[in-house]
């Protein structure tokens, strides 16, 4: 069955086919959610409240994105209302190394001695505004429209926080010489 198809009988209520779609792109999400959430339990409570809620307003997509772009900003939106609502702030970085561009556009890179958990106790210690964007820009690769989309805000706010977030990463982490060339 094409996915057009897929998801139009899954418009229909068609379980069958619901099911194959969700089978299709759970573990996908899931891996999005648990970037999130450091969770196990967490990140799959919040993949299916996401699919119920693509499955509920699935007469909304209209194929202008992908159908897994469309998903993952779903599992996105839920995994930080969930994190707004239990005031967690937890994330996951797969990378040893966090390469950032500063606002001279010059590359700065952590130490080779830097751990995951070092970097996620000093992105955990940044405001919610700019954790969001970092972790959206940096971690998942979205463009300032997708945030400001995601995240309700201006296009010019994702920017500036994303500057504002990364000069205070790079200074906390700087501050106890996890920066390279400093």
């Amino acid at each position: 069955m094409f996915k057009v198809d897929l998801i139009e009988q899954c418009k229909r209520n068609n379980r069958k086919a619901q099911m194959q779609l969700y089978n299709q792109y759970c573990n996908g999400m899931y891996m999005v959610s648990k970037r999130f959430l450091n969770n196990s339990a967490e990140a799959e409570d919040a993949v299916q409240d996401a699919f119920i809620k693509a499955f509920k307003n699935l007469n909304q997509y209209k194929a202008e994105v992908t159908f897994g772009a469309w998903l993952k900003r779903i599992v996105i939106n839920t995994c930080i209302d969930y994190l707004k609502s239990k005031k967690q702030q937890l994330v996951e970085l797969k990378d040893v190394h966090l390469k950032v561009i500063d606002n001279e556009d010059n590359e700065w890179l952590v130490e080779d001695n830097v751990t995951i958990e070092i970097i996620k106790k000093t992105i955990n210690t940044l405001k919610d505004k700019y954790k969001y964007v970092l972790m959206l820009y940096l971690v998942e690769g979205y463009d300032h429209q997708e945030i400001s989309e995601i995240l309700g805000i201006t296009i010019v706010n994702s920017r500036t926080q994303l500057s504002r977030g990364k000069l205070q990463l790079q200074e906390l982490l700087k501050k106890k010489n996890y920066v390279k060339g400093y």
